[in-house]
């Protein structure tokens, strides 16, 4: 017997700012923090379950009033101009995630969950010293801790509230697959990878060792040959999203990123020279290892004037670019700071935020204002603050050991092949 399934969507495009609908956005969860549940899971041997709610967005309450014309094939018994009275919202209409998302909230709330303020999407609970964790994408949660008995007890309250399914342990979130062994969790996006080479009929193509070329020049030339603007942006966007669990393609991402509103032949290369890289390895991935501890390290590097354009450093500053790159991983370090206080493992000492240039660090301990710091004026004041508090220190490392130096510039096939494993990265596919 064949079931046809048929849904009502509204017309969204139709509807009007300001009369139809004010705010449309929805938080989603941020991938850093999926990523810092799923080491804590593995340096505490937490479960990792994942749930999804079906028809999701039909579960929102509306809190303005709109009206749909009579959905076509309902027979017209009524006079002409009757219309539907929205009572909850339908997909296809623009309000419609907020209005799940906000009825989740007050769920989880009215259950007694505390909503975290370094990620909206995160709901946590204590209960006599044990915590729960809930993360949600859209439809899709996952929940660990070490509270075994809240969490059936949020399972069977989640599903007095809503459709849900549950789908047991976490194996597959958003694309990225999930393996767990005693080691620790492994992340890959292997399937995502060949799905994409086999799309763009790379399958079969020569595999290179590297990403990018060193020492490349890449830029934007007024006789540049122009390519295919709509596959190179889509190509690109898919490849930005690989590098969530591809650190290492993350800056050759970064370059041709930079050229999606007017991409060359030249562009296009770089870009199939990534998927010659991943034919490669497409089952790499990051191993979350038992580490047994909680410590924060941070890596901070930046490549100054590396655009052959304009000679622009990467990082948007010109003299100072690693001190400006260095106030960057300070914000970075300080809401990975305050997103584990909220999950009640927040640092106990200062976290290190590793830098190879001794300039940078002494201007971040120089309390002298003189003309070279004068348009970081901000960023110093704002690290200094941090550096008194004890909160960060900048320890000195050669660049040999700087495992940012691969997010930031082409390396040599050595130093590139010799940084993965210490980024964490494995390939767990790999025959041994």
């Amino acid at each position: 017997m064949i079931v046809n399934q048929v849904r009502l969507v509204a017309k969204g495009y139709t509807q009007t700012y300001g009369v139809d609908y004010l705010e449309t956005f929805a938080p989603v969860a941020k991938l850093n923090t999926v990523r810092v549940l799923l080491s804590l899971a593995a340096n505490r041997d937490w479960p990792l379950l994942q749930f999804d709610v079906k028809n999701a967005f039909l579960h929102g309450d509306l809190k303005e009033e709109i009206y749909m014309d009579l959905p076509p094939g309902i027979p017209v018994t009524f006079k002409e101009g009757v219309v539907c009275k929205l009572r909850k919202s339908l997909y296809g209409l623009k309000q419609s995630p907020r209005a799940w998302f906000g009825r989740f909230a007050a769920s989880m709330k009215k259950f007694g969950y505390v909503q975290s303020n370094s990620d909206h999407t995160l709901f946590l609970k204590r209960h006599k010293g044990k915590l729960t964790a809930l993360i949600i994408y859209v439809d899709d949660m996952i929940v660990t801790g070490d509270d075994q008995a809240e969490m059936q007890n949020l399972q069977k309250y989640l599903a007095s509230e809503f459709e849900m399914k549950s789908l047991g342990d976490l194996k597959y979130f958003l694309g990225i697959e999930v393996a767990r062994s005693k080691h620790g969790i492994f992340l890959s996006q292997r399937k995502y990878i060949l799905d994409l080479l086999a799309e763009t009929g790379m399958l079969d193509c020569k595999p290179i060792d590297t990403p990018s070329e060193q020492n490349h020049k890449l830029g934007l030339y007024p006789d540049q040959v122009p390519t295919d603007k709509e596959r190179y942006q889509r190509l690109v966007g898919k490849l930005i999203y690989l590098s969530h669990t591809r650190p290492d393609i993350a800056y050759a991402v970064s370059v041709v990123s930079q050229f999606m509103h007017s991409p060359s032949e030249d562009h296009m290369g770089a870009v199939m020279r990534i998927l010659r890289y991943l034919k490669v390895t497409p089952g790499k991935g990051l191993m979350f290892c038992k580490y047994g501890h909680t410590d924060v390290e941070g890596y901070t590097d930046a490549d100054w004037a590396g655009s052959v354009t304009d000679r622009r450093s990467t990082s948007g500053s010109s003299a100072e670019a690693e001190y400006r790159g260095m106030a960057q991983g300070v914000c970075e370090l300080l809401w990975l700071r305050r997103l584990l206080r909220d999950l009640g493992f927040g640092p106990q000492k200062p976290m290190d935020m590793y830098c190879d240039n001794k300039a940078a660090i002494a201007i971040a301990h120089n309390p002298v204002q003189h003309d070279r710091t004068k348009h970081v004026e901000v960023d110093r004041h704002f690290v200094k603050e941090k550096l008194d508090a004890e909160i960060i220190s900048f320890p000195f490392i050669s660049s040999e050991y700087q495992l940012a130096d691969v997010l930031t510039k082409a390396v040599s096939t050595t130093v590139f092949l010799n940084s993965l494993d210490k980024l964490g990265m494995r390939d767990i596919f790999a025959p041994t």
